[in-house]
């Protein structure tokens, strides 16, 4: 999709006066709106936000001469919050067709996520990333990691130390870990990772364990990972191969009072966690395939994933290790950890796994939320998850990741106020991604044109 179709999506701006030789042509003012601020956790009311060449050019109660920009925006007293972070997306890759893989990002941005990184890297996402950053595809920000590294990929520390440095000669921003890596071999890649300084996150293969993997310099560990685990005493004298999916099996053997060991040491090598919870809560949960299909969002999705989703879950629901009350109790032991992470570790960042099983890209960032809330963290804790923590994650905190003169223009307009109630990012009204606008009737228009293929597809 080339920059006059980017063109065409934007918002067709209300002209408010006349123009004038000291203002912007370009310039896009915002006006009557309450700026959430991510990092004081409070609200700044009735702000004017200036917004020129992708970049928050002044910001304030009142700007000088707001009566001559051509380009204005009516917040109607709306609530601006910094675009979100998905921490944990997957982008499509060919043999997908590319009108599909730009659908995707338009998904993301359309739920409201102005950045995303990708958990399973492909050449051609370095290409996307830079046509993303040129304007030529609408869509967030794009971070990528390589292709996996798991134990059919690198067999050998040899072969780690050849993968890593070619990945990063390649460009990647990070190393994505799978399961199945050997001790020595995943030695070996973090090794070499870090000593030509390149971030390595994702999965824990069993045979590297929480502790050492904690010690070992991860950027990110995703989904929780070996974190139950770890809480399974020595004495249960267990195979640590038959921990099942994601610790599962071990769930009635886990000690709770070994998760603060697990935080201290996560707080002590700085490692970041992202939860993906809502991946537990659709499709490693109760919850019936026909309810999760029937929800709004599916439509956006083509058929032969959506009947992908179903077999695979009933698969897994059909199993004999899987049962209700278990799953209970691993739900209990996940938002306990999880809790706990954002209080006692070093840090959460907010992520859902899109597009796996039920979660459509972008939409899925809400159901993200409401685990969140189910953990029992605060709108604000949720909020700096999805916004100045990953800016912080990537040392890019001057540059995007909270609302304030001259970072990139990533705004999102919320109806209601998502300092009350963090799922309030359903009342989207508009995004901002890096100075362009795209109104919610023009996000609307794009989602049916989605549908539609989706539903021919």
């Amino acid at each position: 999709m080339k920059k006059a179709t980017l063109l065409l999506l934007a918002l067709a701006f209300c002209a408010c006066g006349t123009s004038d030789e000291k203002t912007s042509p370009t310039a896009i003012l915002i006006k009557n709106v309450h700026v959430v601020d991510v990092i004081g956790g409070t609200l700044r009311k009735d702000q004017q936000i200036l917004v020129d060449s992708g970049r928050i050019q002044a910001m304030a109660t009142e700007i000088p001469g707001a009566e001559h920009y051509k380009n204005v925006i009516d917040g109607q007293n709306s609530y601006a919050l910094p675009g979100l972070t998905e921490m944990h997306a997957h982008i499509p890759s060919p043999p997908t067709e590319v009108a599909r893989i730009e659908e995707t990002l338009f998904l993301y941005l359309a739920g409201g996520a102005t950045t995303i990184r990708g958990m399973l890297g492909h050449p051609y996402h370095l290409e996307l990333r830079e046509r993303v950053e040129q304007g030529d595809v609408p869509g967030p920000r794009i971070f990528t990691s390589s292709p996996s590294l798991n134990g059919n990929t690198v067999k050998t520390p040899e072969e780690a130390m050849q993968k890593v440095r070619q990945y990063a000669m390649d460009g990647y921003d990070f190393l994505k870990i799978h399961p199945g890596i050997q001790r020595a071999v995943f030695d070996s890649l973090a090794a070499t990772a870090t000593e030509i300084g390149i971030p390595f996150a994702g999965h824990v293969p069993v045979a590297v364990g929480i502790r050492h993997a904690l010690e070992s310099g991860y950027a990110t560990i995703d989904h929780v990972d070996g974190f139950l685990e770890g809480l399974v005493p020595e004495s249960a004298g267990v195979n640590p191969e038959d921990n099942g999916f994601f610790g599962f099996n071990f769930t009635m053997l886990a000690d709770t009072s070994r998760i603060g060991d697990l935080m201290a040491m996560t707080r002590k090598h700085k490692v970041w966690v992202v939860p993906t919870q809502s991946l537990f809560e659709r499709w490693f949960a109760p919850a019936g395939a026909d309810s999760l299909l029937a929800q709004p969002e599916m439509k956006y999705m083509p058929k032969s994933t959506l009947d992908t989703w179903r077999r695979v879950k009933e698969e897994y629901m059909n199993d004999p290790a899987w049962d209700a009350e278990t799953w209970k109790a691993f739900d209990a032991i996940r938002l306990e950890l999880i809790r706990r992470l954002s209080t006692e570790g070093h840090g959460l960042l907010l992520g859902s796994d899109a597009p796996q099983l039920f979660n459509v890209p972008g939409f899925s960032l809400r159901h993200e939320i409401a685990g969140m809330r189910r953990a029992g963290l605060s709108p604000i804790e949720i909020l700096r998850m999805g916004t100045i923590g990953p800016a912080r994650f990537f040392n890019q905190e001057d540059t995007w990741g909270s609302l304030d003169e001259g970072k990139v223009a990533d705004i999102l307009l919320l109806s209601a106020n998502p300092l009350e109630d963090a799922g309030n990012i359903e009342s989207l009204q508009g995004v901002m991604v890096r100075g362009t606008w795209f109104s919610k009737e023009a996000i609307d228009r794009k989602l049916e044109e989605i549908a539609r293929n989706a539903a021919t597809n």
